[in-house]
């Protein structure tokens, strides 16, 4: 079963790196396909991305631990709403991320299984700078927040966590997004809830109708 979730959150994933950013011509896009400085991303286009090859999304309960929730499947789709000449800034607006509840597994201390993950208050603003630099905030008044519901052998349970901002990598080097240890408060949730969660996924390639997308 598939389920709405976030982006990213969101939009928006391993580890940070410095993200190889193409140089664009003087009337170049931010956001180009075929190669860096190519073809400009047209305003209205919708971006999407499955998690890397051989990567998973994960929130995990402490930034350096491996207890928490993984997920080998997941993709997010975003729509461009801004895409001036480089060097400047692009925007985006997440309207989903989606995670396979078969290909996600707890190993949480009386978890047998993940029931959902859910993203909710999108749609997400995500900007992409030129230097790769990839910020998601929610809408004014409103927070990031994901739903992530657990079974245990007590029945289900429900835990929600919520983060102000999430921020990331672009790299052209595979066409990815990164985000690494983005923090997440639980906001309510039982005592089998993590304290905290820490979310790291790598979306890749990203692409506009198929073609790889590149950020100049």
């Amino acid at each position: 079963m598939r389920t709405r979730t976030l982006l990213t959150l969101v939009g928006t994933v391993a580890a940070l790196s410095i993200p190889a950013i193409g140089s664009a011509s003087a009337d170049g896009a931010v956001l180009t396909t075929g190669s860096a400085g190519g073809t400009a991303v047209a305003v209205g286009d919708t971006l999407s991305a499955p998690l890397a090859s051989g990567t998973n999304a994960t929130l995990y309960s402490s930034a350096t631990g491996t207890s928490g929730v993984s997920c080998a499947s997941s993709t997010f789709t975003a729509s461009v709403t801004d895409n001036p000449a480089a060097p400047g800034t692009a925007t985006e607006s997440v309207s989903g991320q989606t995670f396979d509840s078969s290909s996600c597994t707890s190993n949480v201390l009386g978890v047998t299984g993940v029931s959902s993950i859910t993203v909710d208050n999108l749609p997400y603003t995500t900007s992409v700078a030129s230097d790769g630099t990839i910020t998601v905030t929610p809408a004014s008044g409103s927070t990031i927040q994901t739903t992530v519901k657990l079974k245990t052998l007590l029945g289900s349970i429900t835990c929600v966590y919520q983060a102000p901002s999430l921020t990331g990598t672009a790299s052209n080097t595979d066409n990815s997004i990164n985000f690494t240890n983005q923090a997440f408060t639980k906001t309510s949730g039982s005592s089998l809830c993590f304290a905290a969660g820490y979310f790291t996924a790598k979306y890749a390639p990203v692409t506009d109708n198929g073609a790889a997308v590149f950020v100049n």
